[in-house]
């Protein structure tokens, strides 16, 4: 038992490992390609510009945290038992009802978006005339929720395919920045080069996802897309959980953005925003290593528990390693990183990307205890703690920033990460305990 359990989690690390290197190579051309589409904007817009085009970027990412459903763990964790049984037609309504989700999302994200927009349009400093504009901005990033095609890959073992989809947002931002930089040096020409990297990555999504799908996700007409709730059960709850997980996450970033600019104006939320996205671009591998050990620790749970444990652990003691030599990275070239890429005049941020990349950093730690919830049929409990984390962040941001500024949003983000990871690391350690 022992020494399948241990053969068991060391193909699944091996996996994880595969697959993160796939996905960091992608990431990798795209960390690249950020440095200088964020050189064209920064430099191009400057401050107070730079700001509005923050705050217009994080109002559409809020909404689109809000309406969309990570779909993708559904087609997973539902997809592959219909996939080990060799039931391809369950596995596509499976699929076909992720997709009707995201549609619905997308709708919705529209409405909510005119909403927001006639509302809080003068809150957000937008300008005259950019009402419609940020509206067609948002409506894109509705309708390339492209969060099923993905599970498709990830169902499939094709990260590769994954990781050349992704690339498209970088390489998209960087031809339309360019264009734009040429063409229309403006925030409106920045929108329109963002929408289509959204729209060139959903192309590429779904072309290699029904390319890898061919022949094994079964009839696109056989029975309806509704029938796959009656057909996995608890389906409708890992879907409210994920939903909500991942709209939270989402949003206590991006609302923070919001928050800090109510507070100090586009300016300020234009430094928090380029400390924050330098900061994520240093941690991606957070985000990755989480969708690859998701993926192996819902196969290696039907192994049994010794199976899961010896997997976790490797992963956490990677996730740590990862940690502290982002952490070195951020002290030792963050301050001349981000003069080169923005300019004299973003320098004011550097305190921000630090706090912010340590903040990352503890979540990068922490990776492997999400997907361990989830994976263990805990996204209940992982939702709680998500919810609690949320609030906490949004609460201590609109305590601190009136006394200290961007930087006391920036100290808010470490305390909430600090938080979060000992609520997670408790409920992991006690899934772990438990015969599962």
């Amino acid at each position: 038992m022992f020494k399948r359990g241990s053969g068991a989690a060391g193909d699944g690390f091996a996996r994880i490992l595969a697959n993160t290197g796939w996905l960091l190579g992608g990431k990798g051309v795209g960390a690249v390609l950020s440095l200088a589409y964020l050189a064209i904007v920064t430099r191009t817009l400057g401050v107070e510009d730079f700001g509005r085009f923050a705050l217009v970027l994080s109002a559409a990412n809020v909404i689109k945290a809000l309406v969309s459903f990570d779909s993708w763990q559904i087609v997973v964790r539902y997809g592959q038992p219909h996939l080990t049984e060799g039931n391809g037609d369950a596995l596509n309504r499976v699929l076909r009802f992720c997709i009707v989700i995201d549609l619905a999302s997308a709708l919705a994200g529209g409405v909510i978006a005119a909403a927001i927009i006639l509302i809080f349009g003068d809150a957000l400093e937008l300008g005259a005339g950019m009402g419609w504009q940020v509206w067609l901005f948002c409506m894109v990033m509705m309708i390339t929720i492209r969060s099923s095609p993905t599970g498709v890959l990830r169902l499939f073992d094709r990260f590769d395919s994954a990781a050349f989809a992704e690339t498209m947002i970088p390489v998209g931002r960087m031809i339309g920045a360019a264009v734009a930089l040429a063409v229309m040096p403006s925030i409106t020409g920045f929108l329109i080069a963002w929408a289509f990297s959204e729209l060139l990555c959903a192309i590429a999504y779904w072309w290699l996802a029904l390319r890898v799908g061919r022949g094994r996700i079964g009839s696109w007409r056989t029975g309806r897309a509704l029938d796959a709730r009656a057909e996995n059960p608890g389906i409708i709850g890992f879907l409210t959980a994920t939903n909500l997980q991942t709209s939270l996450g989402s949003i206590s970033q991006q609302v923070a953005v919001l928050i800090v600019g109510a507070f100090v104006g586009p300016t300020g939320a234009g430094l928090y925003r380029l400390a924050n996205q330098l900061a994520n671009s240093l941690t991606k591998i957070s985000s990755l290593l989480s969708r690859s050990i998701f993926v192996e620790l819902s196969r290696t749970s039907s192994h049994g528990r010794e199976a899961l444990g010896a997997l976790f652990r490797r992963t956490n003691r990677l996730a740590l390693v990862a940690g502290a030599v982002i952490i070195g990275l951020i002290v030792t070239i963050g301050h001349p990183l981000l003069g080169l890429i923005a300019g004299k005049e973003f320098l004011p941020a550097y305190p921000l990307l630090l706090m912010l990349g340590v903040s990352a950093c503890i979540d990068l730690i922490g990776v492997s205890y999400r997907p361990l919830l989830m994976a263990t049929d805990r996204a209940g409990l992982s939702l709680r703690i998500t919810f609690i984390s949320t609030f906490l962040l949004l609460g201590l941001q609109s305590a601190l920033l009136p006394h200290f500024g961007t930087k006391g949003a920036a100290m808010a983000n470490i305390i909430t990460a600090l938080a979060s990871f000992a609520m997670m690391g408790l409920a992991s350690r006690r899934a772990m305990a438990t015969n599962i």
